[in-house]
Order: C-alpha cells, then structure tokens, then sequence
C-alpha cells in the first residue's frame, strides 16, 4: 500500500537523541528514530531506525526497520529489515523482505520472504529459517 502525501505528514517521529538512555515501551503509530541508548520494547505503526551509535536491548517491531547501530534482541518488521553498513544484530530476524550491507554484522535466526500464512504452515512442519 502507497501512502497518500497527507497519510504521510499524519505520522509523527519521535525521537531519541545520542546523548540520552531511556528504559520502557514506546508503542503507537509514528516514526522511531534512536540514535542514543534505548532498553525495552517498541511496537510502532511505523519506519523505526537505530542510528549508528544507537544501542537497543530488546523486542522490536515496526514496518520498515533500520539498523545502523547496535540491537540485542528480535526484530519483526511488515514491510522489510535493512541491515547498514554500520549494523549490528545480535537476535532473531523476521521480515516480509531483509537488505544487508556489506559490513553489517548478525548473529541469529533470519525468517524473510514469506507471507504469515506461508511461514506458519512450515513452522509447524518443523522447517523454515536460517541460522548465522
């Protein structure tokens, strides 16, 4: 789905700047972008990026993700995950499209390229995902 100019001046971005570290949830809908230190969980409706520099622990969940700086946990993206050139990823993987950068570093499970239908009726035969 294409958003329409006035969908996309409707979505807000937050964001988290180099200097601060924050503990908790941020879930809505609005743009993510962490560029300092963030601890938790976030579930937007939504682009979330991690700056380089950024350092995420936790869950996250967002349509199109960015990962530029560092993240320890999962990551479930809609739409596509983009590993940077700077990236890091230390946890599981699971999006509709992934795009890696030479560069960019991952230890975990990777699940792309199927749709939730696809993905469940082979998670329950026991196949599916790579391992890095």
């Amino acid at each position: 789905m294409t958003l329409g100019k006035e969908e996309r001046s409707q979505k807000t971005e937050f964001l988290i700047a180099a200097s601060l570290t924050i503990e908790g949830k941020i879930h809505g809908t609005g743009h993510v972008r962490i560029a300092g230190s963030f601890k938790g969980e976030i579930h937007v409706q939504g682009d979330l990026t991690i700056e380089p520099g950024g350092h995420i622990t936790g869950e996250l969940r967002g349509d199109t993700i960015r990962v530029g700086g560092e993240v320890h946990g999962n990551i479930q993206a809609t739409s596509r995950v983009e590993l940077l050139e700077s990236g890091t990823l230390i946890g599981d993987l699971n999006a509709s499209s992934l795009t890696v950068a030479a560069g960019s570093r991952m230890r975990g499970k990777v699940e792309f390229g199927w749709n939730e239908r696809e993905a469940n009726q082979i998670g329950s035969s026991g196949e599916g995902g790579a391992s890095l």
